[in-house]
């Protein structure tokens, strides 16, 4: 993981972030300007995540993108909302047109690739992913997560199993 804030508890006023001027996971990605915060407040939490220069290869794959974020807000007693914003997103040098609906799905060889992904979590927080890439037996990597629910709110920039 890069740039994360770790879980901030629901219901409490509280900040927590994480910044980094560059981050990597070798031979896999690169990005630079790495940023995650979660702030709750009694009544409600929000949280943020992104990063620039996006440069991610996997399985003979390049995702890039100058700029990804996710945003999640809950207002307990309220549906969650969440967004995303990715500029110039390309796979493999062919840019992507990003529509902004949630869970825009791209094939990609080995897998898929989901934009501004939107989940709700078994405990009813908003989960929002701005780049979700799932490579078939060798990566899984998300790209700017934010979550935000009554119990509590967690961001950030990377995440990567493989």
């Amino acid at each position: 993981m890069l740039a994360g804030t770790g879980t901030l508890v629901g219901g409490t006023s509280d900040a927590l972030q994480a910044s980094e001027l560059a981050g990597d996971i070798p031979s896999l990605l690169r990005g630079e300007v790495l940023h995650a915060v979660t702030i709750g407040w009694p009544d409600q939490v929000a949280s943020e995540a992104s990063l620039a220069a996006l440069d991610l290869n996997v399985a003979g794959i390049n995702i890039g993108a100058d700029f990804v974020m996710a945003r999640a807000l809950a207002v307990f007693g309220d549906a969650g909302v969440g967004t995303s914003n990715i500029d110039n997103l390309s796979i493999n040098g062919v840019p992507v047109l990003v529509t902004g609906d949630p869970n825009q799905t791209i094939e990609v060889p080995g897998g898929i690739m989901v934009i501004n992904e939107q989940q709700i979590s078994s405990d009813g927080a908003t989960i929002v992913n701005a780049l979700h890439a799932i490579i078939s037996g060798v990566a899984d990597v998300v790209v700017a997560s934010a979550t935000a629910g009554s119990s509590g709110g967690e961001a950030k920039a990377v995440q990567a199993s493989y």
